[in-house]
């Protein structure tokens, strides 16, 4: 990694302690923001290299907005599924839909990166018994999802993105 994303990384870590409850959960937005924002283009400098969520691999998920029609990014956690990916829509343990989620239900290609590789996808919600497939193998990965479904009212979707031409 080259030194100003060392530089960056170590300056994220208070960040995300400030934004961050130990379970995860948000604790102050704004901080919560300004560090996602700060990942993202560390991201972006990096082209993913060694990026990490708590142990687990992280993709960048850009897609249009369904009211502005202007590119937003988001880092997901992702489980690799054959030739699919996997991203879960928890928003944290919030009680509302990501709105990544919104905009992906109303325009599902989108382009990923993963690493230093690029790809255009197409997305949708897995069904109901796909989601029960997927569930325990996403739990696998990222326990931490458990503890947000226990919270919530709503089941968090799953959402699979295969590569198009």
């Amino acid at each position: 990694m080259p030194k100003r994303a060392r530089a960056i990384a170590l300056l994220l870590k208070p960040l995300w302690r400030l934004a961050l409850t130990p379970d995860v959960r948000p604790r102050n937005e704004l901080a919560l923001r300004a560090a996602l924002a700060a990942d993202r283009a560390m991201y972006r400098v990096t082209g993913g290299a060694q990026h990490e969520s708590g142990g687990r691999s992280v993709l960048l998920l850009t897609m249009r907005g369904r009211r502005s029609g202007q590119p937003r990014s988001v880092l997901l956690t992702y489980l690799p599924h054959g030739d699919r990916l996997v991203v879960a829509a928890s928003n944290a343990g919030r009680e509302r839909s990501p709105a990544w989620l919104l905009n992906l239900q109303a325009e599902p290609v989108a382009e990923v990166q993963v690493g230093g590789r690029q790809l255009r996808v197409r997305t949708r919600v897995a069904e109901p018994d796909e989601r029960a497939g997927l569930w325990p193998l996403f739990l696998a990965l990222s326990p931490t999802y458990e503890g947000y479904q226990r919270a919530l009212r709503r089941e968090i979707p799953l959402v699979v993105m295969e590569a198009v031409e």
